[in-house]
């Protein structure tokens, strides 16, 4: 894993050898230069560790997850800061397993980061309010569940919710 400044100084070498092989009419090189550069720069905005995590998330491999996020060393200077709250949204949802204190400090620091999508940042206030029901805060448990459902645009997790509001009704 390369630190976010050095995938931008790629792309502007990559950028500027592309320039250069064209100015000689290298142009098929050029171009794929072009490509390169485009994969650093695509690589800055999503990084290359919490992809390959999401993608064993989606095969329900907690540990294969787990291993991909342990090589980002030092978040703050590999990441940017939105990849930062999915780093640790992603680590809150593999510790919400066994921790739940822990998690809950994993969320709230995803949430103050901040995640670009919404049914992310839905699902992460989601899992606050069962954490903080967990805890007995009915009040601040009542306050998330109420923001993810506003955050809840494609109804995605209504179900998860609803049944959630009926536990809550039997604290």
């Amino acid at each position: 894993m390369y630190n976010k400044n050095i995938k931008l100084i790629l792309a502007g070498a990559a950028i500027a050898f592309a320039i250069y092989q064209m100015t000689e009419s290298y142009i098929g090189n050029g171009i794929l230069l072009l490509l390169l550069a485009g994969i650093f720069i695509f690589l800055y905005f999503k990084n290359e560790m919490i992809l390959l995590a999401f993608l064993r998330l989606r095969k329900q491999d907690f540990p294969g997850a787990k291993k991909w996020l342990d090589k980002i060393k030092s978040p703050e200077s590999a990441l940017t800061k939105k990849q930062q709250g999915y780093f640790f949204y992603l680590h809150g949802l593999m510790v919400s397993q066994t921790n739940i204190t822990q998690a809950e400090k994993y969320f709230k620091k995803a949430i103050r980061l901040g995640l670009s999508m919404k049914q992310d940042l839905a699902m992460a206030k989601l899992n606050l309010a069962g954490i903080a029901m967990t805890k007995r805060r009915k009040r601040e448990a009542q306050m998330l569940l109420k923001e993810a459902k506003q955050l809840d645009s494609h109804n995605m997790l209504s179900e998860q919710i609803r049944m959630m509001k009926q536990q809550m009704k039997k604290i």
